[in-house]
């Protein structure tokens, strides 16, 4: 039996990710194991949220999920078809209806290349599997840019601007599953929130999925659906994220959110967890809701 299995009442709405049992292991002595026996589902229209901890196992799970990483056990499957992994050569056709937005925009964007050029990568890409076409410039305007940015080349924005490209880019190939690893950790504080809000309304718009990993859980509140909280390599409490956040059962989510300051003006740093707290988390039996 999985750590957490979920099967929320989404309706008809489609599975667009399933991932079932997931085991990553890395090379060492012994292996690391990264992620341990997890499933997990996302919906269509949905935005389900990862937290935790660095080191927790959240990207391990959400690169095996999209083929990155190989899987040591379990089993990943994108609108039913098995993920197959990502090599040097172009992934099969319909698997490039999963994108992802990546932590650091400066490396997922090529320097050397105009902003429209890659953009105009997504669309050819939406059409290659039948998708309607679409322009350039709707998708900059839709991220709130400047249909100018067409010609420009990435170090000519700001660090904000770049993710918003880097999103453009991933909505132009209108995925049916969208993977953001981190995308509003660079960002100052004054845009991660718009910017989160942005990628769930666009993917919720479009119809699509969307796998979210942040550590920012004030913006998880805001834009997920649902929460799967990691610790060790395992999902220790999943559910509904208002819910969640408003009756933690699991000792470990109390300590999550009991990390977060409150903007009280007394500048209190939350007291950190001691060992024995820390020991006893991977022990507790997870919770489903």
């Amino acid at each position: 039996m999985p750590d957490a299995v979920l099967t929320p009442d989404t309706g008809a709405a489609p599975v667009v990710l399933d991932a079932q049992n997931v085991v990553v292991r890395y090379p060492g002595n012994p292996p690391v194991v990264a992620v341990n026996d997890v499933s997990m589902q996302v919906h269509a229209g949905e935005t389900v949220a990862l937290v935790g901890e660095s080191g927790s196992g959240k990207s391990s799970l959400a690169r095996a999920a999209v083929g990155i990483e190989k899987l040591a056990g379990g089993s990943a499957r994108f609108l039913g078809a098995e993920v197959t992994p990502l090599r040097v050569r172009r992934r099969p056709r319909p698997l490039t209806g999963i994108q992802m937005v990546f932590q650091d925009p400066s490396t997922s964007l090529n320097p050397r290349r105009r902003v429209g050029d890659q953009i105009a990568d997504g669309i050819a890409t939406a059409k290659t599997r039948g998708a309607e076409g679409s322009r350039v410039e709707e998708w900059l305007e839709k991220v709130g840019l400047p249909a100018s940015a067409v010609t420009k080349f990435p170090h000519q924005f700001s660090g904000g601007q770049k993710q918003r490209i880097a999103i453009a880019r991933a909505l132009a190939a209108r995925p049916q599953l969208l993977v953001a690893d981190e995308p509003i950790s660079a960002l100052d504080a004054s845009t991660q929130t718009s910017v989160a809000a942005l990628m769930r309304d666009l993917v919720k718009e479009a119809g699509a999925g969307m796998l979210f990993i942040s550590h920012d859980l004030a913006v998880v509140r805001r834009i997920a659906d649902r929460t799967f909280v990691m610790f060790s390599g395992r999902v220790l409490e999943s559910g509904p994220t208002e819910a969640l956040w408003t009756d933690p059962q699991h000792p470990y989510t109390r300590a999550l959110l009991a990390a977060i300051p409150e903007p009280d003006g007394a500048g209190r740093i939350p007291a950190a967890p001691d060992a024995a707290e820390r020991a006893i988390w991977a022990d507790v039996p997870a919770v489903v809701r």
